[in-house]
């Protein structure tokens, strides 16, 4: 479980994040969704240390990553996995090397026995017969899947997912949305995913929490979503027609 609480962060006098607190918990797809410029790249920054909040605490099952030194934060960087926007493979190597990469990096372990968790990995994305092709051989869609095989390489306690439909058609969308929802109850990890794609919230948002002008205005599920009151909330989700018309189709069923 990753708490946040009391989150501020400021630059240059300009408050980015005022006093957000959430609860990320395990085996849950935990979603941070907002406009742009909203603040949850910031935020997603601060839980995984690559930014420092002005004050409040970033807790990892009790372990407040804002008070610590370079050594503990390496420590707990290990127990993370991470799925960038752009999937940020190597082009000079191949997917099963990519997917090498950390446990080469972090792993004690043998040859032997890293390849054989890299080929594991790749089979649970369903890439085993492209372990040997290199990133420009492959399709967007199965990038992404290689990015994830690679993010659970060393089967992390936590997993934070930046934007991972990025340039992805709705239906190759789905699939990832799918594989990360099952990874995440699988491995009953924390998993944090920053997204602005509306099919993700509707298809695998456990828990959400929706950020507006650096504030917290909004945390609940993928099925509050659909009857909540909250006037800037239904306007960011609810922009496109096709998300309004369920919305009015649900609500004509509530009221019989």
């Amino acid at each position: 479980m990753v708490e946040v609480k009391h989150i501020i962060k400021s630059f240059e006098g300009r408050v980015v994040l005022n006093d957000i607190s959430a609860v990320f918990e395990d085996g849950k797809t935990n979603l941070i969704i907002g406009r742009s410029g909203s603040g949850k790249t910031v935020l997603l920054k601060n839980i995984i240390g690559l930014m420092k909040p002005d004050s409040g605490e970033i807790l990892y099952d009790g372990r407040d990553l804002t008070g610590m030194g370079k050594k503990e934060l390496n420590h707990l960087r290990r127990e993370m996995g991470m799925l960038f926007q752009g999937s940020a493979l190597f082009d000079s190597m191949t997917v099963l090397e990519n997917v090498m990469y950390p446990l080469d990096m972090f792993s004690n372990d043998s040859y032997k026995n890293r390849l054989k968790r890299a080929e594991f990995c790749l089979d649970r994305v369903n890439l085993s017969e492209a372990g040997h092709l290199f990133p420009s051989e492959i399709s967007g869609g199965m990038m992404k899947r290689a990015a994830i095989a690679r993010a659970i390489a060393l089967n992390p306690k936590y997993l934070f997912c930046d934007e991972p439909n990025s340039g992805l058609d709705p239906k190759t969308s789905l699939l990832i949305d799918d594989l990360i929802r099952d990874i995440t109850v699988e491995y009953n990890m924390t998993t944090v995913i920053n997204t602005h794609d509306m099919n993700s919230v509707m298809n695998i948002g456990d828990n959400i929490i929706f950020i507006k002008e650096g504030i917290k205005e909004w945390e609940g599920n993928k099925h509050d979503v659909i009857t909540s009151n909250n006037e800037a909330l239904n306007d960011f989700i609810f922009a496109s027609d096709l998300f309004r018309k369920v919305k009015e189709v649900e609500q004509q069923i509530e009221e019989g």
